[in-house]
């Protein structure tokens, strides 16, 4: 059985695409706004709004939950969805930027991967997976009819075989997402492109360093989740039953790491509720060797207020900036939230008793030979794009 392969895909027809179609769950959680907009905007229409949690309301529990899988079973009885059988679709993704990325949805057995330290699997996460944030996002899924995940799958395609030369079938969806963040356009796929498309994966298997096929470039913890599901339901059921269960898969989206408009962008964080200037100092305290000007050491930015400043840290056992930060924070217990861009960081920063560190970009080149070198990176050491490039839900698929 292929780690990627085929899957019987739902996707929404008959209802207004735009409004269908929202941001990963996991973004603007500091920003209840930009949620607030979502809502007005989809109104009382078909959303996936109303089938996903997002996590800036997470506080809700599971009054949301019970609503969600409601929702879930409302939508699959009005007929909103048409199940494309055995499917793959080709994706085209033009950012608020105009550069177009591509990719290719189907579904990945969950029985290759492992999100633990020091995994072999084929699938990998990049990042330290948090088990705490686990526990919640299974009461979503568990009892949950439908997933539509925004799981994107990295690929190490130098040479550009498996995605890049795709042959669009049938045209499937064709919109401007919501909130100016780009254009969506989808393609169904043949079965003779998806046996070519199986056939390259397969080469590029055979060909990959440490058998690493798949790194986790997005939705590291809505991975780790189905992973979570699946293990708990696999040990009530015969290991016929377990061959071809529903929660065995679970969609996603491949993209390359080499494709042109696929960029890596840092992670920054955002502090609450404490006293910047003396969170500065104890940060200073806690790596002895810190300056405040280039002593060649690793680079943080910290901003308050109407303040800007400069730390460098030399001989941290972390080798990246990001994983020295995320240490002493840890260490520190503090209100924490993972924020994409800058200007975001800087708006957040202005309230009183909140700091922001402003973390320098990974290269995306470094990420697999990192991965298999080191293991997972620090958790959130990168995102693919600012918040608006993240994955907009479209496709869902059956796990019932």
């Amino acid at each position: 059985m292929s780690t990627f392969n085929k899957a019987d895909i739902l996707v929404p027809h008959g209802v207004d695409f735009s409004k269908w179609s929202v941001v990963a769950c996991d973004q603007y959680t500091s920003q209840p706004e930009y949620w607030e907009r979502v809502k007005a905007y989809v109104g009382d229409e078909p959303s996936s709004l109303n089938i996903v949690f997002p996590e800036v309301y997470l506080g809700e529990g599971t009054s949301r939950i019970d609503n969600i899988n409601k929702t879930m079973l409302e939508y699959l009885d009005s007929g909103i969805f048409e199940e494309l059988l055995d499917s793959m679709i080709y994706v085209e993704r033009k950012t608020a930027e105009g550069k177009v990325r591509k990719g290719i949805v189907g579904a990945v057995d969950l029985e290759d991967y492992d999100f633990s330290k020091g995994s072999k699997s084929k699938i990998r996460a990049t990042e330290g997976t948090v088990c705490e944030r686990i526990p919640p996002r299974v009461k979503i899924r568990e009892n949950a009819s439908l997933e539509l995940p925004h799981i994107m799958l990295l690929i190490d395609d130098e040479k550009k075989t498996v995605i890049e030369n795709t042959s669009k079938g049938e045209k499937l969806y064709d919109f401007e997402i919501m909130e100016n963040s780009g254009h969506l356009t989808g393609y169904l796929i043949s079965d003779k492109e998806a046996d070519r498309i199986l056939t390259a994966l397969s080469e590029l298997e055979k060909n990959s360093d440490d058998g690493l096929l798949f790194a986790v470039g997005d939705g590291n913890h809505s991975l780790a989740t189905a992973k979570t599901c699946w293990e708990n339901i696999k040990n009530t059921i015969s290991p016929e039953e377990q061959k071809n269960h529903p929660a065995r898969f679970c969609l996603v989206e491949i993209e390359n790491i080499h494709d042109d408009a696929l960029e890596f962008e840092p992670i920054h964080r955002v502090v609450f509720d404490t006293e910047p200037e003396s969170l500065v100092s104890e940060l200073c305290g806690f790596y002895p060797e810190t300056s405040r000007t280039d002593n060649g050491g690793q680079h943080i930015k910290y901003v308050f207020g109407s303040k800007d400043g400069d730390l460098y840290i030399k001989n941290s056992q972390s080798a990246l900036a990001v994983g020295t930060l995320q240490n002493f924070l840890d260490n520190k217990g503090v209100s924490v939230d993972y924020i994409h861009g800058e200007d975001t960081v800087r708006k957040l920063a202005q309230k009183e008793g909140c700091i922001g560190f402003l973390l320098p970009k990974m290269h995306k080149s470094d990420l697999f030979k990192t991965v298999i070198s080191d293991g997972a990176l620090p958790r959130k050491t990168f995102s693919m794009g600012e918040a608006c490039d993240k994955r907009f839900y479209f496709e869902a698929r059956k796990i019932k």
